[in-house]
């Protein structure tokens, strides 16, 4: 079986933390590297966070580099209030020696999408690193397959009525990135709010017992807490994994093709992912979402994390 090349851009992050466990442990897909952005909290700790998920997974010779510190134009805004002061509050990671890196984010995304035709790039973060990329070298839309990004809705946005975290952060980069001519793949609010972490899910994840269900669980209760505190929620949505699941399980999502633009204003409106079905379409949108197989994926993916 031939794997799908990919390549992940994100900020973790208690959900990032489990896409790219699917991803590293996916017999699917060979994940080419990694670059880390400002957003759930900031790079410098986006990039610790990566670090040492790596590790714990036993994929430390997979590239990782840090990526630019603040988005295109805007000032940073980050999420301790989700995701703590360390991004990922909850878990405990052993020590790993952290060697030198000098590769910045953005180059290690170009030089990766250039030596890999028919790569999918996924973002689970604000898309800063790919849209700067895009710019830097558009050379890479020539062998980028699809674009996949955890991001947006159909409907409201979670931080403003408008608008979902991602995009509001750094909706510039996402305006390139929707510009760029590929095709998009978004799996936003509209179905990701409905994959929740209820009690139950945690007690089947607590019944898997590896070290990727300890790591689960223990990330999700802090995770759970803290919507809780924030949002007023009894579970809290495990949005980021779904851009791995979607490549994985076509059981999992219904999706549909749309013209999505980004709102770039600075208006109460900025960060909007504004979706219809008019022709020309750039993107597949994701209008529903099997829960069951949600979970019947991850959960085979923290089996094998042991």
């Amino acid at each position: 079986m031939v794997k799908q090349k990919i390549f992940i851009d994100c900020d973790p992050g208690h959900d990032d933390a489990f896409a790219l466990l699917i991803a590293c442990y996916s017999e699917k897909l060979d994940l080419l590297g990694v670059s880390t952005c400002s957003g759930n909290q900031t790079v410098d700790k986006t990039y610790r966070n990566a670090f040492n998920l790596l590790n714990y997974f036993n994929k430390s010779d997979i590239p990782l580099a840090k990526g630019n510190p603040s988005p295109i134009i805007r000032e940073s805004r980050i999420c301790p209030e989700i995701h703590g002061e360390t991004g990922l509050d909850g878990f405990e990671f052993p020590f790993y020696e952290n060697k030198s890196n000098l590769s910045n984010g953005v180059d290690l995304l170009i030089d990766t999408v250039n030596k890999n035709k028919g790569i999918i790039v996924v973002t689970t973060g604000p898309m800063t690193n790919l849209g700067l990329a895009i710019k830097k070298d558009p050379r890479i839309l020539n062998n980028i397959k699809e674009i996949v990004l955890m991001g947006g809705s159909t409907t409201e946005g979670n931080i403003t009525k408008a608008a979902e975290f991602n995009i509001l952060v750094d909706p510039e980069a996402a305006d390139i990135c929707f510009k760029a001519g590929v095709p998009l793949r978004m799996l936003g609010l509209n179905v990701t709010r409905q994959i929740l972490v209820t009690k139950d899910v945690l007690s089947k994840a607590k019944k898997i017992d590896t070290r990727g269900s300890d790591l689960f669980v223990k990330l999700m209760e802090v995770f759970n807490k803290n919507q809780h505190d924030f949002f007023g929620l009894e579970a809290g949505p495990l949005h980021d994994p779904a851009t791995i699941i979607s490549l994985l399980n076509e059981n999992a999502f219904v999706f549909e093709d749309m013209n999505v633009s980004i709102d770039t204003s600075f208006t109460d409106q900025a960060g909007k992912t504004i979706c219809n079905k008019a022709q020309p379409y750039n993107c597949k949108v994701a209008v529903k979402v099997n829960v069951d197989e949600y979970w019947k994926t991850l959960f085979e993916h923290l089996e094998k994390c042991i």
